[in-house]
């Protein structure tokens, strides 16, 4: 069984923001798996799939960002899933727009998210998807995050959105290095 977590912030006020694109990418991959839909469960909605006979486990934690690490903690508890078996996909400043990286472990970066992952589960060793959004002109960094895409930028997102779900794919079918090995 894989657990797939997207961090974002729930509610239309935050739909399609830059601090979303966890969200989207769980969409996305959802999408490509079966499209079926999400259900409330252990604070975030959650879609439960099948990929070549596999349990795959999509979760949108509902706590809000600051406070994804609960409902991590809460899925990770319930399902029994190991933390090699986790990946967890969400925005990143320090990288450039479209940019995907993917880690095995580290710190937070900054991340509110992981910091919050990070404090809850005990441990840096969290296998993460992490999507450039670009960094702010300026000191704006709350704003620049909960503000959406602008329209000359939509065509790069929906192309990282797509490439991302494409390295969670990989994960699933392949494991985590060979995701690695094409997307870093």
């Amino acid at each position: 069984m894989h657990l797939l977590v997207g961090l974002g912030n729930p509610g239309d006020k935050y739909a399609d923001t830059r601090h979303n694109v966890g969200f989207m990418v769980m969409d996305e991959v959802l999408r490509r798996l079966s499209g079926s839909d999400y259900r409330r469960h252990c604070r975030s909605l959650v879609a439960e799939e099948r990929l070549r006979g596999e349990r795959v486990i999509l979760a949108k934690p509902q706590t809000f960002m600051n406070k994804s690490g609960e409902a991590v903690a809460a899925l990770l508890g319930w399902y029994k899933v190991s933390m090699d078996r986790l990946l967890v996909v969400y925005d990143d400043l320090d990288l450039p727009l479209g940019q995907l990286r993917l880690r095995i472990t580290g710190s937070a970066g900054g991340h509110n998210g992981m910091r919050s992952i990070i404090a809850c589960l005990g441990r840096q060793d969290i296998p993460r998807l992490r999507i450039g959004i670009g960094a702010p002109a300026g000191d704006g960094t709350v704003g620049y995050v909960l503000g959406r895409f602008s329209p000359r930028e939509r065509p790069e997102v929906e192309l990282m959105i797509a490439q991302a779900a494409d390295a969670v794919e990989l994960v699933l079918e392949q494991g985590f290095e060979a995701a690695m090995n094409k997307y870093n």
